[in-house]
């Protein structure tokens, strides 16, 4: 497996995944977060292999439609971006200015609930 494309649906996954099916959610966070198998996950779920590859397979679909129309990764890799611009900026023109230093800290650092 790719694992340029594994750590796509990974964080997909933690934008949308709570908007897929039960049985898709659960298959693709076994298959992808727990590293099972097709075959692991069809006896766990007592499905075939089939089924888990059609529900891997829609799931991903419906992820990267999801990422298509919202775009939420793609928005939060150009932020993350930004931000490691600006903390280097800062880092490299105001090193001794500490309460800057702090501000932007939090700023990265903060949840937004």
């Amino acid at each position: 497996m790719d694992i340029e494309y594994k750590n796509k649906i990974n964080a997909l996954l933690s934008f949308y995944g709570e908007l897929l099916a039960k049985k898709q959610l659960a298959y693709l966070r076994y298959y992808y977060e727990d590293d099972f198998s097709i075959i692991e996950i069809a006896e766990e779920e007592h499905v075939s292999r089939q089924a888990v590859s059609d529900n891997l397979k829609k799931g991903c679909e419906v992820l990267e439609h999801y990422e298509a129309v919202l775009s939420l990764y793609h928005d939060s890799l150009k932020r993350q971006a930004l931000e490691e611009d600006l903390l280097a900026y800062v880092g490299n023109h105001y090193e001794k200015d500490s309460h800057l230093k702090a501000l932007l800290d939090q700023m990265v650092n903060q949840e937004i609930n």
